[in-house]
């Protein structure tokens, strides 16, 4: 048996009760992974002087498109990368 402290919560506590509330959370998620995936899109669109410029490349644009999580710390680390070439 574990013993936990009052401050702390189960996991099934964690869970909402409410299917609603778990729906109404999918459907962020969903159109959050879209409007990403919409602007990483856009970005393939600019040629390679206006990439250039912003510091990333086709390469890294593919490879956030690749990663199902955040694309915030590929393009930040490729411009990060970049910068200092």
């Amino acid at each position: 048996m574990a013993l936990s402290l009052p401050g702390e919560r189960s996991l099934a506590a964690a869970t909402p009760a409410n299917p609603f509330v778990a729906f109404a959370r999918w459907i962020a998620k969903a159109q959050a992974a879209r409007t990403r995936r919409v602007a990483l899109s856009a970005l393939l669109e600019l040629d390679h002087n206006r990439l250039s410029d912003l510091g990333i490349s086709r390469s890294d644009i593919t490879a956030a498109l690749a990663a199902k999580s955040q694309s915030g710390p590929i393009l930040n680390a490729a411009r990060a990368r970049n910068s200092r070439a």
